[in-house]
């Protein structure tokens, strides 16, 4: 079912109004234009492009789609032979509508709708223009004094970075070097508790040697005084027979 238009209808029912569209169609087709009130041409304008459209298909379906509608065949005949081909370059808005101003006696506006007889011509596609780029704007004073403190923020701190990766590095290397130098004077003290047992060993290998030494000569003394006192008791007994054979 064909979706009812707004606003009230034209005539007294539906099948009224088509009847209505219908013998304005045929008028509008036989005639080239017709004048009527606005609201039945705003009506009509829809339903009689349409009907062109099926004019220019021009095949026996769409021409059995016409006289359902318009029940003339002469009209139809004219609609499909010279109207439907005139409109061939056309893709729509086959019909225009001019106010005429208001009707004598009941004071209805008039309209006059027609074909369009002007034949369309394909406009060239408009390509756009380029546009020019503006040239650069010297910057203002206040946006160089922006852009100045803004470098010097940065400058100022990519120096403070700067200084705290050459802090970093300095305390990195006071350390090895501290650790380095403990290093050292554990190895020092290492060394000198070694030289220290060293000295220690020698010390007690020398006096062993000195007591070694203090043996020897007390026992070589001691030898040497048991040959004398032997020496000394054959002497005595030498004597001692000298003496008896004196006597």
């Amino acid at each position: 079912m064909p979706t009812p238009t707004k606003g009230p209808r034209l005539g007294g029912s539906s099948a009224h109004q088509r009847h209505i569209l219908a013998n304005l169609a045929t008028a509008l087709f036989e005639h080239g234009k017709i004048t009527t009130t606005e609201a039945k041409a705003r009506r009509l304008r829809p339903f009689a492009e349409r009907l062109i459209t099926f004019a220019k298909r021009g095949d026996l379906q769409a021409r059995r789609e016409v006289l359902t509608v318009v029940t003339d065949k002469g009209v139809v005949h004219t609609l499909f032979t010279e109207i439907g081909p005139s409109f061939a370059a056309r893709d729509g808005g086959y019909t225009r509508i001019t106010k005429v101003g208001p009707r004598k006696g009941d004071n209805a506006p008039l309209a006059v709708i027609e074909l369009v007889q002007e034949e369309a011509t394909a406009s060239p596609r408009r390509r756009r223009a380029r546009r020019a780029q503006p040239a650069a704007a010297p910057a203002r004073p206040a946006r160089a004094a922006e852009e100045a403190a803004t470098a010097e923020d940065t400058a100022a701190a990519e120096e403070a970075v700067a200084a705290e990766d050459t802090a970093a590095e300095d305390t990195a290397a006071a350390d090895d070097t501290a650790a380095a130098e403990d290093s050292a004077a554990e190895v020092t003290a290492e060394d000198t508790a070694v030289a220290d047992e060293a000295a220690d060993d020698e010390a007690a290998a020398d006096e062993a040697v000195e007591d070694g030494a203090a043996e020897d000569e007390a026992a070589a003394e001691d030898t040497a005084g048991e040959p004398m006192a032997a020496g000394t008791a054959e002497g005595d007994a030498a004597e001692d027979d000298a003496e008896d054979d004196g006597k």
